[in-house]
């Protein structure tokens, strides 16, 4: 299982959807406030649809709580404009963590430092400068799956 985490999520539709994705992919989703729109708004779930409850579910109060309950090292990635590394050079390994920044501010710039190695992008032509954040995270998750699809296999 992988483990999505979404720091500062702004928009509830593409929660929703993530969470959908999440369940169909088998993976956990983190959620790291603050978070623009209440976790339970009609919109999440909608775009959830009744994949909501069946969600492996994490909320956190802020970034710090997260990385103080998490031992983060070698085993995340994140997911950002500001590499040229593709995500499909990452060598994902049962357990990861994927990390999505929100829509409009990306994962803040010292967390990105900190883990320069593991900064992941979705190539884009010239024309583009980022992508939905619920596409992306289905490009990479299930590329992730894909690496590590023996294991997936036994679930479905």
């Amino acid at each position: 299982m992988f483990n999505i985490v979404l720091v500062n999520p702004q928009i509830p539709n593409n929660t929703g959807a993530i969470g959908r994705l999440c369940v169909n992919a088998g993976a956990a989703l983190h959620i790291i406030k603050p978070i623009a729109f209440d976790i339970d708004e009609k919109a999440v779930r909608r775009a959830g649809l009744d994949y909501w409850e069946k969600l492996e579910l994490h909320v956190w109060e802020n970034i710090d709580e997260f990385f103080l309950e998490n031992k983060i090292t070698d085993n995340a990635y994140f997911a950002t404009t500001k590499t040229d590394k593709p995500y499909f050079e990452a060598k994902f390994k049962d357990g990861d963590f994927i990390f999505f920044g929100s829509e409009t501010a990306g994962i803040p710039e010292n967390i990105l430092n900190a883990y320069k190695e593991q900064n992941i992008t979705i190539p884009m032509t010239k024309e583009g400068r980022s992508l939905n954040l619920a596409i992306s995270t289905g490009i990479v998750l299930y590329d992730a799956i894909r690496q590590t699809y023996s294991t997936f296999k036994e679930n479905i």
